[in-house]
């Protein structure tokens, strides 16, 4: 079996710094690398790459779908969006600027690439092979007033805005909506069973998929698959996951919700970008992220946190908690060669 020690040689790999290139001459497998260093929910890692001339198509890839906790493929699109603004960062550092457009009759994000003198290498795209989901719990301490400007600043967009929540009192409220939200989905067998065909229980079950939720970057054991499966439903319980959540939410300097004026893919691509900015910000800040989605993902609740964050002809589409913390090992990628795609004319089918 994979030792911790291998999994994290891979990992190291898979996250080493952008390649130094000369400004203007495009590595487009470079550019795909680091896209695929973006956030998925669940690292399912639902995308494909298809390099062309002056551009890189990012199109769904729906076999790695979770139909039950994200029903409308909401998370699906936010990590395309995701995938996108690591490329826009990338491609700067190449000498390029970056075009992002989604086309809704093909369900594929299109990035269209063009030589620029003035595109630079940034903070945000020396952070793209930092970021992570950090699900420890932080140290509690404030992030300052300039370093939270920054973070709205970046987690804004076209038709996004970020509120940020840092008061004990709305800490406490979003603690009980993400409690609600646990509650329905352990309760909820198929939530479970999905869930559980995400988790890797083990550095070499890790290394052999390339995704997941792997128990190295969260500080679980490692486990057999037989012995995992025949106790995970005695580990992961409303109670242990609502004692969890509220200390990683109290813990934290604050949470941050992203608001958009519409609720479809467009719209998802566009949260996706700008959770990929705001948390590539905070690692660029030495700030951890952790997403807390539940009141999201739990139909039920969005009504009622829409009402109480004052939301009027607007959707709460992503919600992290963020703040001071350590780092934790890395996820895993899959290869290359597997995620990047010959050009064809045919559409990406749904599982």
């Amino acid at each position: 079996m994979a030792s911790t020690l291998e999994y994290d040689e891979v990992a190291s790999d898979i996250r080493r710094p952008g390649a130094e290139q000369a400004p203007g001459s495009l590595d487009a497998r470079e550019l795909v690398r680091l896209a695929t260093l973006a956030a998925s929910s669940h690292n399912t890692q639902p995308w494909k790459f298809r390099i062309e001339q002056d551009r890189i198509v990012i199109l769904p890839e729906f076999s790695r779908r979770c139909p039950v906790v994200d029903p409308d493929d909401g998370h699906l699109f936010k990590s395309l969006g995701c995938a996108a603004e690591n490329l826009v960062h990338a491609a700067a550092a190449q000498g390029f600027s970056a075009d992002v457009r989604f086309d809704a009759g093909e369900d594929r994000v299109i990035v269209d690439l063009h030589p620029d003198d003035t595109a630079r290498a940034t903070d945000l795209y020396r952070a793209i092979p930092e970021r992570q989901c950090v699900k420890a719990v932080y140290d509690g301490t404030p992030v300052d007033a300039a370093e939270i400007e920054a973070l709205v600043e970046a987690g804004s967009g076209s038709s996004v805005r970020t509120l940020v929540l840092t008061s004990s009192a709305q800490k406490d409220a979003v603690i009980d909506y993400v409690n609600r939200g646990n509650t329905a989905q352990l309760t909820d067998r198929a939530f479970r069973d999905e869930l559980v065909s995400w988790i890797r229980f083990n550095p070499a079950q890790a290394l052999r998929t390339g995704d997941g939720l792997a128990g190295r970057t969260s500080g679980q054991p490692s486990l057999p698959g037989w012995v995992a499966k025949a106790i995970v439903g005695l580990v992961i319980t409303p109670k242990a996951q609502a004692k969890t959540d509220a200390a990683g939410i109290a813990g934290a300097a604050g949470v941050a919700v992203f608001v958009s004026s519409r609720d479809d893919k467009a719209a998802w691509i566009d949260v996706g970008r700008a959770y990929e900015r705001f948390a590539l910000q905070a690692t660029a800040l030495g700030i951890r992220t952790a997403f807390i989605n539940q009141p999201i993902e739990v139909r039920a609740l969005r009504p009622e946190l829409g009402s109480w964050l004052g939301l009027e002809g607007e959707h709460a589409l992503l919600m992290v908690r963020f703040g001071h913390g350590p780092t934790a090992p890395f996820s895993l990628r899959r290869p290359l060669d597997d995620v990047i795609v010959e050009c064809t004319d045919e559409k990406p089918a749904r599982a």
